[in-house]
């Protein structure tokens, strides 16, 4: 590990109610053989840019992601509130300055995502880093659940949220936000492809 580089956390986002899969643990649904969140944490693991520890966040079978070997953590905001109360979740059980969130449902994503996030809020001195991918139609958007973000910025969340504030962008507008773009080449445009569906999650492994 780099001296130079303040520690990471990543955490597995698996706290929705996979409401478009019929309302299955999405989390925990076969990807080539293994839950999807375990797929997710062995490409955590083998990030370019290491991190010091990955946590879960999930609000249903809990003893079933616990038994993956990391602690697990659900909302501390009732009712299924969305990604923004993992954010919350993560923040407030991190012990290193910076955390990565990542979706349970894109396990294809990049091996230097934690990286070239990093790198950029470095260089351009922001509070966090978001990737952006390339979609179907063509265009590179953001993708905010994939965000590297400054475990200062707690408070903010905590008062955005404790205002019923639910959207991720509305909140990531307040701060100095750095967007990476992964559409270079050598970069895979089936990288951030999600699972919403089975059938979504067939097509991803076929890919």
């Amino acid at each position: 590990m780099n001296p130079n580089v303040p520690g990471i956390t990543g955490l597995i986002l698996a706290g929705g109610r996979g409401s478009r899969m019929g309302g299955i643990d999405k989390g925990l649904q076969n990807f080539r053989g293994l839950p999807l969140t375990q797929q997710t944490m062995m490409r955590l693991q083998l990030q370019s840019l290491p991190l010091q520890e990955v946590l879960i966040n999930a609000n249903r079978n809990l003893s079933a992601y616990e038994s993956l070997g990391v602690p697990v953590w659900p909302d501390s905001i009732d009712g299924f509130a969305g990604p923004l109360a993992g954010f919350l979740t993560g923040m407030a059980h991190c012990a290193t300055p910076l955390l990565l969130t990542v979706p349970c449902d894109t396990p294809l994503f990049p091996l230097d995502l934690v990286a070239r996030l990093y790198e950029a809020m470095n260089t351009q001195d922001a509070d966090l880093a978001m990737a952006a991918a390339p979609e179907e139609d063509g265009a590179v958007r953001p993708q905010p659940v994939f965000c590297l973000l400054k475990i200062e910025l707690l408070e903010s969340l905590v008062k955005f949220t404790q205002g019923g504030g639910r959207k991720i962008d509305a909140w990531t507008s307040q701060h100095r936000c750095a967007i990476v773009p992964f559409d270079l080449i050598g970069d895979s445009p089936q990288a951030f492809a999600n699972a919403n569906t089975l059938a979504e999650l067939q097509q991803l492994e076929a890919l």
